[in-house]
């Protein structure tokens, strides 16, 4: 698509770094740079203010991500993709039946009710909980590293979504400011919300996670 719109050498492309390398790559391989900003802390998509702080003369394009089932701003986007003269991408996430979209806001709904000790996601318009992700806060990533842990030796199938932000990877090294995506990456982790999920497995979830919520210290 970016070569399609004419993207390539000398260009840069605005892209999120809370995610997957394969936007990244994607630019590269289009000829362009790709250039990071920040995210929402809400949704984990691209923050508006922060696209628009990285525009440059070089500016060509911004790739928007939709993350764990809930939907960048994309309208802003568009927006400031206006005024700049930016083609505007955005890359989504696999559709699921209708049925089992509802199915798994229930299970969100239960787990919002019940957790403690943990932030739960918010839930904003349309939210699909493709992934229902927490934030363990506090102090970082001992916290939730050990808070992992200690649920997945409590049966609960849990996982780090984001395990390390793309401009901290070798190849695409960046001198960036990105407190949100860091803060992220730091401190969420994905709980079991599939539909498939008993009432009896939602309770252990719960059981599991406010045992140890608020409980755990860093790892010096």
């Amino acid at each position: 698509m970016l070569r399609a719109a004419g993207v390539g050498v000398g260009d840069e492309v605005i892209v999120p770094a809370f995610g997957n390398v394969e936007v990244a790559e994607a630019v590269t391989l289009a000829g362009a740079l790709p250039v990071f900003a920040d995210i929402d802390p809400l949704t984990y998509c691209l923050d508006v203010t922060a696209v628009e702080a990285a525009v440059t003369a070089r500016s060509a394009a911004v790739v928007v991500v939709h993350r764990f089932g809930r939907w960048a701003d994309v309208r802003h986007l568009r927006e400031l993709g206006n005024r700049h003269g930016l083609l505007v991408l955005e890359q989504g996430e696999s559709e699921a039946p209708y049925d089992e979209i509802a199915q798994r806001r229930e299970r969100a709904s239960y787990l919002d009710t019940k957790l403690r000790g943990v932030r739960t996601p918010d839930g904003g318009d349309g939210h699909t909980y493709q992934q229902y992700v927490v934030r363990v806060p506090g102090n970082g990533r001992p916290d939730r590293d050990a808070f992992a842990r200690a649920l997945r030796g409590k049966g609960v199938d849990c996982r780090v979504p984001v395990k390390t932000p793309v401009h901290r990877l070798p190849e695409f090294r960046r001198c960036v400011s990105l407190p949100q995506t860091e803060a992220a990456a730091d401190e969420t982790l994905a709980l079991p919300v599939d539909a498939a999920l008993t009432k009896r497995e939602m309770q252990r979830i719960v059981s599991a996670c406010n045992a140890l919520g608020g409980l755990l210290q860093p790892a010096f």
